[in-house]
Formats: structure tokens, sequence, C-alpha cells
């Protein structure tokens, strides 16, 4: 019998979920809270946080929460976060790193402040994720979730600091694999295209840059966060027990299609 990616309910299951209040990390939180799923959520705005802590309290009933204010690009900061949340719920299953940002712009017009804010947001949180759960879940084993983008696999104009930081993130996830292998802990990445979240939103509402981001995917449309939450939640489940070290683009087609022209 066939099993849906999203048919575990995950009763029980611990899950620290950084950059919670974003489009695809709410998204996330919202199908594992439905599951039973017990829930660290991680962000910068305390505001934001407790307000998806209710959201998800009302929606799934019985779901259990705590809310960390913290700054992902401090590696000290990620260590409290796991800290907090194994001191309220024990033993982590699964954490995401569901932090990013969107820079579109040439490389001769990429200010060093800019480059180094991208890789801070981008590879530094991702780095401080996968260090923090390398000393706290070699005991139990569990799931790492990065996230990285199509644009670092396909070249994409005006994408090179985003570019060159996402593609930082695969190849931390893919070392990292390797070597927390023997304690279980596992470390996959998911590769969107573009996404319709609020980060994407200087694209999103611009009709223009809407309709031409549209063109560049096979299937004609940008994603949802709808489209992406349902395979993260599996990577971090026990479903997904005995995959490690990928890399899963849900883009469109975006980084392996180039369809016919529409018309």
């Amino acid at each position: 019998m066939s099993i849906s990616p999203l048919s575990d309910p995950a009763s029980g299951a611990t899950y620290l979920i950084l950059g919670a209040t974003g489009g695809i990390g709410a998204e996330l939180c919202r199908g594992l809270a439905q599951r039973g799923a017990k829930l660290a959520l991680g962000g910068r705005d305390g505001t934001r946080l407790r307000a998806l802590a209710d959201e998800l309290s009302t929606h799934a009933p019985g779901c259990e929460t705590e809310c960390i204010e913290l700054d992902a690009t401090k590696t000290s900061d990620v260590e409290r976060a796991f800290t907090q949340a194994i001191a309220r719920f024990g033993p982590l299953d699964g954490v995401a790193n569901c932090v990013g940002s969107i820079i579109l712009k040439p490389a001769h017009l990429t200010t060093d402040a800019d480059f180094e804010t991208t890789l801070r947001l981008n590879l530094w949180s991702s780095f401080g994720v996968v260090k923090a759960a390398g000393q706290s879940m070699r005991e139990k084993g569990g799931s790492v979730l990065l996230f990285s983008t199509a644009a670092a696999r396909t070249g994409l104009a005006n994408h090179e600091a985003v570019a060159a930081a996402k593609a930082g993130v695969i190849g931390l996830a893919q070392s990292a694999a390797a070597t927390y292998a023997a304690q279980q802990i596992r470390f996959n990445v998911i590769a969107p295209g573009l996404v319709r979240t609020p980060l994407a939103k200087g694209i999103t509402g611009n009709e223009l840059a809407l309709k031409a981001s549209e063109s560049m995917h096979a299937l004609g449309r940008i994603g949802e966060p709808s489209d992406i939450a349902p395979l993260a939640a599996w990577l971090l489940s026990r479903q997904s027990a005995w995959t490690t070290g990928q890399v899963f683009g849900v883009d469109g087609g975006l980084s392996t299609v180039r369809p016919r022209p529409r018309g």
C-alpha cells in the first residue's frame, strides 16, 4: 500500500523550525501541528512568533509550542535555540532552517554589505544549524532540513550573491550528511524555484516581473508554500529515514526543463 508523504501523524515528534513565521516556515508548522508534533518556533520577531503559536493552538488543539526569539545569523543564538527547545520538549526529531533572503543584482552592483548579509542569512545560518545539530542530536539522531534555490544549480541572471550562498548550503549539507551518518543525523536540502511568500513580494508584486518568472517555470506558474511544505514535512519525518545527502528541486521544472513556447 502506498503511503502519502502527509500521512505520518508525527504524533509526539519534536521539531525546531527556524524562520517559522516566513511563508514556507509557517506552512510547514501548520502541517506538522495538525499531525500532533511539538514545535519550537524560532524567529526574530516575538510578536509574530506568538501570533503563529496562537494560530496553531486554535487550528490544532493540543499542539504544544515554544517561541524562541533569535538572530539565526549568530551561531550562539542558534545553539541557544537548540538548548531551549530540548529543555522544553526533550531530544529533537528534526530541525528545519527556513531562514533566507532574495537579492537580484548583478555582481558589479552588489555591495560588500549586500553580499555579507546574503551569506549570513543563507549560508551562515545553515552552518549554525549544522553545528548545533552535530552537538545536540548525536545520541538520538534525526533529520536536518536546509533550503537552497534552483538558482544554485542553474545559471540565472542577476543571482550571483544568492546563488553563491545557496550553492554553499548544498555543499554544507552533503558534507554534513557524510560526517554525521554514523550518528544517524540526516541532512537534506530543498531547492525551490520562485515561491509566493512575503520574502518574494518584490517580484510577485510586480506584474511584469511575475509574468516573466512564470514563463521561466515549465509548469507556467510560480510556487506556493503548500507546494513545498509536504516534502519538507516528509523529510523531517521518520518516513524518510533512509534519505540523506539529497537535494530536491521543487521548482516547477525551472532547474531541469525547457518547455516549448506557449501560444
